[in-house]
């Protein structure tokens, strides 16, 4: 005989299934491809309408509602996405002015200067690590660095500007695929997001730590800038596990201070893992008063050209 009191289930009462509140019925379910004569638009439509398949599709409607009513989709990013190769999906989305502002970590400027200049980047860090040479290319740091002291010396450009200015200048041969190029050219706003000491160009006898805090601080002001109007409107960090969180909430907290109604928007956050900064930072703080924060999970290779390639489609309709 046990020595343990047991519950006796024939007391509990049970309930019909027909008056039970349930959240997933056929209607929801996903649609199957059809590769005879269903179109992109198709495809899309038959996602589930369900956890992050609706999401993504309602963070679409919010990024068209604001362009609509001209209000700003921001992208944050990290240098991941440029790494993975999707600088043309982006550009193609500022030249439809879908995006109508960047803000960047400077590892992101690193790989769009030399992509731009000599057709690669993403060094192998674990063999050049072994000897030294690890971020110890030339040309990179004489580039960024240089452009930077001459910005403060003659100008009052900021990081971003300077460089993209400077690319263009020098006729970068892939300029076509270059974020800063393609900004500079458009006249949207891109700043650059530097932490001194993070950065291969950061180790080299030609960096200038003043004209580089003067750049990135002309930079933040700008983004702080673009924050005052972000009600109604969309702000989205691709691959920023810290940097760009942390300058967002910082800008966001002086859009505010300076009395710009900055409430009421979207933020999504796409990346690889989910992460405190952009869990706390830019999904959950900014938008406890009136908007709505979005996390999606994946790789930015598959997420980015799906998130894209949705906006199109829903802008041809």
């Amino acid at each position: 005989m046990t020595k343990f009191k047991r519950a006796d289930l024939s007391q509990i009462r049970t309930i019909s299934i027909k008056n039970r509140k349930s959240k997933v019925s056929p209607a929801e379910f996903a649609k199957p491809f059809d590769e005879r004569r269903d179109s992109f638009s198709q495809f899309m439509d038959g996602f589930p309408d369900i956890l992050q398949a609706k999401a993504l599709r309602s963070l679409v409607a919010d990024v068209l509602a604001a362009r609509k009513r001209k209000k700003p989709v921001v992208l944050m990013m990290g240098a991941h996405v440029i790494k993975v190769g999707l600088a043309p999906v982006i550009i193609d989305l500022l030249r439809r002015k879908v995006i109508t502002a960047v803000a960047m970590n400077s590892a992101s400027a690193i790989h769009d200067v030399e992509t731009a200049m000599w057709g690669q980047t993403s060094e192998d860090v674990a063999v050049n690590l072994m000897d030294g040479r690890f971020g110890m290319a030339r040309e990179t740091g004489e580039l960024i660095n240089g452009t930077l002291v001459e910005a403060m010396r003659s100008s009052d450009l900021g990081y971003g500007e300077a460089l993209g200015k400077r690319l263009l200048d020098l006729h970068a041969r892939h300029a076509d695929v270059s974020l800063l190029c393609t900004c500079y050219s458009l006249g949207v706003p891109l700043t650059v997001h530097a932490a001194i000491g993070t950065d291969i160009v950061h180790q080299q006898p030609t960096m200038d730590g003043a004209a580089t805090g003067e750049l990135t601080f002309r930079d933040f002001r700008s983004f702080c800038e673009t924050c005052k109007g972000l009600s109604k409107g969309v702000v989205m960090n691709v691959g920023s596990a810290v940097i760009m969180p942390e300058v967002f909430l910082k800008a966001l907290t002086v859009a505010r201070n300076l009395g710009a109604p900055a409430r009421g928007f979207t933020t999504a956050v796409f990346d690889m893992n989910v992460h405190y900064r952009p869990t706390m930072n830019v999904q959950t703080r900014p938008t406890q008063d009136g908007g709505r924060g979005l996390y999606f999970a994946g790789h930015h290779e598959i997420m980015i050209p799906l998130f894209a390639a949705m906006i199109k489609s829903a802008m041809a309709d």
